[in-house]
């Protein structure tokens, strides 16, 4: 694990635990699968506070492409291709939908690779071969319906929900971005060419898209210019590109990557800054292995709550 040194912005206590709110004070939740199998909790130097075995890959492919920390505390995940659930700390299931029985879907063939859950408590899960985005209630009852239009279009990766309401939805097919609006009309998209896994929409309007099989970050325009990009390799580092995953926008500007199927010689997640210096580095083999597609840095209001529930749970 490497990182820079911390520079200490600020300080917060949580009932009986002080935590340090500078911005380097991450937690980093995981969920690796392709044999690993598991969630976790790791501290930015690796160290493991929370883990959960999950059950992992079925037919020889991997059940998790997507994670949420909710503000509850609880995360939001799948378990498998078409079952999506809500697992508190202590590790109870309180919620969970199952795509490939409910609302129309009995006999049909979906799987699930991207989700979100809403401030109204609705679920947002995009039912991949379907070809549909959907919000659901805590009841499992059907609330909306959004098309994903026609074609290879259906089979998605990653989805996030942008600030305008729209869909940003990334399909390996014929390996585009899209921009859709609450009704399925696309408003914008980009065409990479690769098995695209992940795009998300940055501060200054930009996308930010993850190019999977293309091993490379690219930054685009509106207009669709390529403005900042990282291919194949990180420039000055040691760090190889494998299939390239998530994605996020950190506050101080910086980005970091998912670097899923890279081998063991490199880091699972990275940091970069826009002059391309990698700042820190994930690197948990024996934890992830070679199947980290999804995870979630905790800014520091999210890494207290997670302290203070798991110092709960050990009392």
């Amino acid at each position: 694990m490497k990182h820079l040194p911390f520079i200490v912005l600020a300080a917060c206590v949580v009932s009986d635990i002080t935590v340090s709110a500078d911005a380097d004070d991450r937690l980093v939740l995981v969920g690796a699968s392709y044999g690993n199998n598991v969630l976790a909790i790791c501290e930015s130097d690796g160290k493991v506070l929370w883990k959960h075995n999950t059950a992992g890959p079925q037919k020889g492919h991997a059940g998790h492409h997507d994670v949420h920390l909710l503000p509850s505390g609880n995360i939001l995940f799948h378990d498998s291709w078409t079952k999506t659930q809500e697992l508190t700390l202590g590790k109870k299931v309180v919620w969970e939908y199952d795509s490939a029985t409910m609302n129309g879907n009995e006999g049909k063939k979906v799987d699930v690779h991207a989700f979100d859950r809403l401030d109204n408590g609705e679920t947002v899960i995009v039912e991949s071969r379907v070809g549909r985005i959907i919000h659901v209630d805590k009841d499992g009852k059907l609330v909306k319906e959004v098309p994903l239009g026609e074609g290879d279009r259906k089979k998605t990766r990653l989805m996030r929900i942008l600030d305008n309401g729209h869909y940003l939805a990334c399909a390996e097919k014929p390996g585009v971005v899209t921009e859709y609006d609450a009704k399925g009309n696309v408003v914008w998209e980009y065409e990479i060419g690769t098995k695209v896994f992940g795009a998300i929409r940055l501060k200054n309007g930009n996308t930010l898209i993850c190019s999977g099989s293309g091993n490379s970050v690219v930054e685009v325009t509106p207009e669709k210019k390529v403005v900042w990009e990282i291919s194949e390799t990180v420039p000055g580092s040691k760090i190889t590109l494998g299939w390239m995953t998530a994605l996020q926008e950190l506050p101080n500007g910086n980005i970091v990557a998912g670097n899923c199927h890279a081998g063991e010689e490199n880091p699972q997640i990275f940091e970069i800054t826009k002059d391309k210096k990698v700042v820190w580095e994930f690197d948990e083999w024996d934890l992830v292995g070679n199947g980290l597609a999804c995870w979630q840095i905790l800014d520091a209001q999210q890494s207290a709550m997670v302290r203070k529930q798991l110092a709960a749970l050990e009392k």
